[in-house]
């Protein structure tokens, strides 16, 4: 625990066994309470490896999506009673060496949510992240940010923490199934005006770790920029959407 706030790691995994052990040894026992592993229908090893650990594991019989695996994550955190959430890949790309000092902006009340961001200074390229990648995400986040009127670095990664509140003031299970449920999330978390911080993010590609192909890259994208214009639209009160319709805004209370 930090402060009291009981830490709960969720890991959204698909054919994560030759990675899982690394990045479940490298994860701060000392400051987590609890690590929860939904497997979306792995074909390898993975649930042996996390049953072996002994992560609490989640299994589903089939593919439901990385969307679908997440809200599978946040309903098995809730009913372990987390006050604090991050979502770690198991993949290993993503360093578990940070989740202390995302628990602690969380339980300190600083922020709503935190992201690992891996374009606020030099470790994306210096990574491994791909050419196409890192262009499409600085361009994607630019217009993001210019459509919703807000300003973080990306809106892409995949490393978050968040506060129990603020994941069930949102209405997670309007939002999709697939990749672009984590843009869904930051674009309500910014609707309901909950604040949001950001840390640097050392990031690792490597041949094992996961990673959408370039179709499935470009159907995100524009799920991403339609997912900006039912913001600017709902806010304008043009169009009434359900992924923003049903966001509990943040309680008026002095910022920490």
């Amino acid at each position: 625990m930090i402060k009291g706030k009981k830490v709960v790691i969720v890991m959204p995994a698909y054919n994560a066994g030759k990675t899982l052990r690394r990045t479940y040894e490298e994860i701060p026992h000392d400051v987590v309470d609890e690590v929860v592993l939904v497997d979306d229908g792995s074909r390898d090893h993975t649930v042996a490896v996390s049953q072996e650990l002994g992560i609490t594991t989640v299994i589903h019989s089939q593919n439901r999506g990385y969307g679908g695996n997440q809200k599978t994550c946040y309903k098995t955190a809730f009913s372990l009673g987390a006050d604090i959430v991050i979502m770690l890949h198991p993949d290993y790309q993503y360093t578990p060496r940070l989740i202390t000092a995302m628990a602690s902006l969380l339980a300190e009340g600083l922020f709503d949510c935190v992201l690992g961001s891996r374009i606020l200074g030099v470790g994306a390229r210096k990574g491994g992240m791909p050419l196409y990648k890192y262009i499409s995400n600085r361009i994607l986040t630019a217009l993001q940010n210019l459509i919703i009127g807000y300003k973080l670095s990306e809106y892409h990664t995949g490393y978050r923490g968040f506060t129990a509140e603020v994941l069930q003031a949102l209405p997670l299970e309007d939002n999709s199934d697939n990749f672009v449920f984590d843009n869904q999330v930051l674009s309500q978390i910014i609707y309901g005006g909950y604040r949001i911080g950001e840390i640097t993010c050392p990031t690792l590609y490597m041949d094992d770790a996961s990673s959408i192909n370039f179709r499935s890259s470009v159907v995100y994208g524009l799920g991403v920029l339609k997912t900006a214009a039912l913001f600017r639209l709902h806010r304008w009160k043009l169009l009434r959407s359900p992924l923003f319709a049903g966001v509990k805004p943040r309680p008026c209370q002095e910022e920490a």
